[in-house]
């Protein structure tokens, strides 16, 4: 997928300007159609042509077009245009990867090498078989669950696919519906035509029995025509209206909330200020009615812009009530009568050992906090309140008193969506752009998912890392010291279902399901079985154009036997594939599996390496698990991060130039090797070159100076005499009568005991 959008990144700015090679970085804003899945505007309303700037010609800096990163990269400017097909990348690149790790000096088995995707129809056939065999133990499976989606793309948006925001996850919210009692303003228009609420999404539905307000963002007094306080107000599939912000809104049109999948129907917009003071029935609070107040804290791109209320146990609740109640003047601000703030207390409504029933009043008298701008304090007491509320608060109120919070939470939750007082909400837990520059959203999709987090298939992962060695882990020391190992172990904690599928990009597709590819991270987790028959199958060929039998012969029964051990197919052709062939598959597998150690980038602990570990369990059990694994940090230039978009990088081929192999080997040596990011420094480098140059002129002279050097026979027997010689003297004595025979022997024997001495120290 970053080779398909890299591609039609291209293919988009040579559309709109024209093979031209003088293109400027400096590029006019254009509008971009977004295309794909249908998708509603800035202005959210439905069914409208959608266009916005495109950030890749909009962003600033040496490499802001694609055109000019591949100009950056080398590619002459006459071949740019090739590279809007993105099958041009994978015949391009590869071989100049091999050229420059030659150059390097890299001592490389280049007969195992291969591309990934359907290009190869021999890896490609492996693939196959290797999702044939999970699905085979149930291990894929196809559902409707949430997912990060591209609406531009139109499929679900991997981490590989994203150009920020890698490793987000949906966030899933309880959307709490507050039905709003008396209509004004903007949503009077709706008088009689279905029920108005106010969309409040929280991640706590066990505290809704607290509630005694809710909280509303007033517009920007210094910028009174931006989007903050600026809330729609939309009409869902059921009839009714509901008030959030527009991309709280664009979230839920993939979520089967509006009519039609991607498209929202906005009706209207109210700004927060012409909230304040509305009354509002909340669900599960003890007041009959509740008021809308203003928070100015409030983020219009985090939630839906609404915020319940429960200053009990919220001490960013807590403090903003404090503040309302103790400024008049902020009440007027606002135009909120009294009436709306005095008369509501907080509700205990949950014991925490240690802070007591109010504990969000305990923690900002504890940490001096005195208004709702203290927002670090609020911040570490919100992180503190919360944690101890969930690991050992106790509920007081509602059908489950008594119980712990964490078992109150989920039950809480089910009973709000099934009375219809909430609804499912999910957005990404932090923004996430495409590679295709699109903003993503969080979208129910019907595709593929493996089954990662299944209880069996976790504890046979979990229980390999104490057979697996650690390679950062403290000399001497438990694996547990390790770096690494905690990080696998805490991605190992989360990762659940994982979307396998999308429907355009390069890669394998599901033999069962050819309507669908199998996405960049799930195609590769163990490809390393395939190198242990890559050279027989491919003969040398990375892109397997001249097999040594045909792919298509490769059935995942063929592959079954190289791979499982299991019997030969009685029906294979044996003309096509000799059994010697397929036995010394099976051997060559044999022989180098398990693998003895799997290295690679720590941004992978959290998908591909877990992956990869899964599969083996899935495919193989412990028997075959990796015998270590070890992670590296980035590669920065100088203490930067590597960007094209920057200009601060560096290819293979323009390091080589620059300080030749030696110099940048040893710039690399000394960049670091840790889970830390590593910092290649031009100054290392070019001092380098210096001191190898320096060496090699020292190796020369001493060679040189060969010819002059005396020669002879070494004492060997004083010399061996003077060493066991049990005092200085005896031994200065018995070297001096050798003297005669072996010239300076014995400041030659003197000089190699120092050595001796020095290097048995």
């Amino acid at each position: 997928m970053p080779i398909k959008a890299c591609a039609d990144k291209l293919r988009f700015e040579i559309d709109t300007y024209g093979f031209a090679p003088g293109l400027a970085n400096e590029l006019p804003e254009v509008e971009e159609p977004v295309s794909a899945a249908p998708a509603a505007d800035a202005s959210g309303e439905p069914a409208k042509f959608v266009a916005k700037k495109s950030k890749a010609v909009a962003k600033k800096g040496p490499g802001n077009t694609q055109w000019s990163i591949m100009r950056m990269s080398g590619i002459p400017e006459e071949d740019i245009p090739l590279f809007a097909d993105a099958q041009h990348w994978l015949r391009f690149f590869p071989p100049l990867a091999v050229r420059d790790l030659d150059g390097m000096g890299c001592g490389i088995d280049w007969r195992r090498s291969f591309v990934t995707t359907d290009l190869n129809p021999y890896y490609d056939s492996f693939v196959r078989w290797q999702f044939l065999a999970l699905r085979e133990r149930g291990k894929v499976i196809k559902d409707k669950r949430y997912a990060i989606f591209s609406p531009k793309d139109g499929q679900p948006c991997a981490d590989h696919d994203r150009a920020s925001g890698e490793g987000a996850l949906p966030q899933e919210y309880t959307l709490v519906k507050l039905r709003v009692l008396e209509l004004r303003g903007p949503l009077e228009a709706f008088e009689g035509q279905g029920e108005v609420y106010l969309a409040a999404a929280t991640l706590r539905p066990e505290t809704m029995y607290g509630q005694t307000n809710v909280w509303a963002r007033p517009s920007d007094p210094k910028r009174p025509d931006s989007d903050v306080g600026l809330y729609g107000i939309f009409k869902a599939a059921d009839g009714d209206f509901y008030v959030m912000t527009d991309r709280a809104a664009r979230n839920l049109s993939f979520q089967d909330f509006f009519p039609v999948q991607g498209e929202v129907c906005k009706v209207g917009e109210i700004r927060g200020e012409e909230l304040m003071g509305l009354p509002i029935a909340a669900p599960r609070s003890p007041f009959e009615r509740v008021f809308v107040l203003p928070l100015l804290t409030i983020r219009m791109d985090k939630g839906t812009g609404v915020v319940t209320s429960v200053p009990s146990d919220s001490p960013d609740d807590w403090a903003a009530l404090q503040d309302l109640v103790n400024k008049p003047k902020l009440r007027a601000l606002y135009n909120v009568p009294d009436e709306a703030v005095l008369p509501f207390a907080p509700v205990p409504i949950i014991d925490i050992p240690g802070l007591g029933d109010m504990a969000a009043r305990a923690v900002c008298e504890s940490m001096k906090i005195t208004s709702q701008n203290d927002a670090d304090k609020l911040a570490a007491a919100k992180a503190e309140v919360y944690r101890r509320g969930f690991d050992s608060g106790v509920m007081l109120v509602g059908p489950h008193a008594g119980k712990p919070v964490k078992e109150a939470k989920p039950l809480e939750r089910a009973e709000l969506l099934r009375q219809g007082l909430g609804l499912a909400y999910a957005e990404p837990e932090k923004e996430v752009r495409s590679r295709s520059d699109d903003d993503c959203v969080v979208a129910l999709t019907d595709q593929w998912y493996i089954v990662y987090g299944e209880d069996e298939w976790r504890s046979s992962v979990s229980e390999a890392f104490e057979r697996m060695r650690w390679l950062d882990a403290a000399p001497g020391a438990d694996s547990a010291s390790s770096a690494t190992r905690g990080q696998f172990e805490h991605a190992l904690s989360w990762l659940n279902q994982w979307a396998c599928s999308r429907s355009f990009g390069l890669g394998t597709r599901l033999p069962w399901d050819p309507e669908f590819l199998i996405e960049s991270l799930s195609d590769s987790t163990v490809y390393m079985a395939y190198y242990t028959v890559a050279h027989l199958f491919q003969q040398g060929d990375m892109y397997g154009a001249r097999g040594a039998v045909p792919a298509e012969c490769l059935t995942p029964e063929i592959w079954d036997h190289i791979f499982l051990g299991k019997p030969l197919p009685e029906d294979r052709d044996s003309a096509a594939l000799p059994e010697a062939l397929l036995r010394r598959a099976r051997r060559e597998f044999e022989y180098w599996y398990p693998l003895d150690v799997r290295v690679s980038g720590k941004d992978l602990i959290q998908n591909h390496l877990t992956f990869c570990l899964y599969t083996h369990a899935a495919l193989w059990g412990p028997e075959k698990m990796p015998g270590a694994l070890r992670c590296n940090g980035h590669l920065q230039l100088d203490n930067q991060k590597m960007s094209k978009s920057t200009g601060n990088f560096k290819t293979l081929e323009q390091a080589l130039h620059e300080y030749g192999a030696d110099a940048m080997r040893v710039g690399l040596a000394n960049s670091g090797d840790t889970l830390e990011d590593a910092n290649f420094e031009h100054d290392v480098a070019n001092q380098a070159i210096l001191r190898l140059f320096r060496q090699a002129e020292w190796a020369r002279e001493a060679l040189d100076a060969l010819p002059t050097m005396r020669g002879g026979e070494k004492a060997v027997l004083a010399l061996e005499a003077a060493r066991a010689a049990s005092c200085e003297r005896d031994a200065v004595e018995i070297l001096a009568a050798s003297d005669a025979d072996a010239g300076d022997a014995f400041w030659d024997r003197a000089f190699a005991n120092e050595m001796d001495a020095a290097t048995l120290a």
